[in-house]
């Protein structure tokens, strides 16, 4: 196989670099999908994909920050071993086509699935990184999206198994 950009996948190592780019470019989708489906989904969970849209911003932000930051240079080349769920969690940048009015279930079904793709994700560099600014960021996030799974769950059996949908 040629060494290009599938091959670069297939590396057992990674650099913090390319995981920061593309746990960068996972938060930047997310929030602009949900930002674009505020306006087609139901009015039972609008509020909801509107705090969806605002707490990937914040990810975002936080990547956004740790770039600006001058001392990471060394830490940011650092190798570490590319996590097993780094696949599902690449793949999540590629957003589905819900349609242009989405069902609820659907839309509670693809956020709980990104929101465990980047717990388990977060959980895994939080345990590859070392001490220090990085490692801290990874697990404040596997701490925030395990949250987020947790709540979109409990609203999921509401609506789903209340009858909502």
């Amino acid at each position: 196989m040629p060494e290009g950009r599938g091959y670069q996948r297939l590396k057992p190592l990674t650099n913090l670099q390319d995981i920061l780019d593309v746990a960068t470019e996972f938060e930047r989708t997310a929030r602009d999908f949900y930002k674009d489906l505020v306006p087609k989904v139901s009015k039972n969970i609008r509020y909801l994909v509107e705090e969806l849209a605002e707490e990937e911003q914040e990810h975002f932000d936080l990547f956004a920050d740790l770039a600006r930051r001058d001392d990471l240079g060394d830490l940011v080349r650092h190798e570490i071993e590319r996590p097993a769920s780094d696949r599902k969690f690449s793949d999540c940048v590629h957003l589905p086509d819900l349609g242009e009015n989405p069902d609820d279930q659907a839309v509670l079904q693809y956020a709980l699935m990104r929101e465990h793709a980047a717990m388990e994700q977060y959980t895994a560099l939080a345990e590859r990184t070392p001490p220090g600014p990085v490692h801290d960021l990874f697990l404040f996030l596997a701490n925030e999206e395990t949250k987020h799974k947790n709540e979109l769950e409990a609203i999921y059996y509401e609506i789903v198994h209340s009858g909502g949908v």
